[in-house]
C-alpha cells in the first residue's frame, strides 16, 4: 500500500499514538494516506475509535511482531 506521511509512536503510551496521528493528519490534504506504527496495546481500539469520530478512514491495519502498523485516509 502506498502513503503519503509516516510516524513512529512505538513507545508511547496512548494517547500519545492518535494524538500525533491528529496533528499529522491536520497538515495532509483530504484523500492522503498516514502510515502509523504503534505498539501500545491500547491503539488496537484507540486508532479505530479515532478515525470514525474523526472522520478518517482506517484503510488497513498489519500486526508485525508487537508492532501494529495502521493505514489512515485523511476524510
Amino acid at each position: 500500500m502506498k502513503w503519503n506521511d509516516e510516524i513512529d509512536a512505538l513507545g508511547l503510551l496512548c494517547p500519545l499514538p492518535v494524538l500525533k496521528a491528529r496533528k499529522r493528519l491536520k497538515a495532509m490534504e483530504s484523500g492522503q494516506v498516514l502510515r502509523l506504527f504503534a505498539d501500545d496495546p491500547a491503539a488496537v481500539v484507540d486508532v479505530p475509535h479515532f478515525c470514525a469520530e474523526g472522520g478518517h478512514t482506517l484503510v488497513a491495519s498489519e500486526r508485525a511482531g508487537a508492532t501494529q502498523v495502521y493505514f489512515i485516509r485523511k476524510g
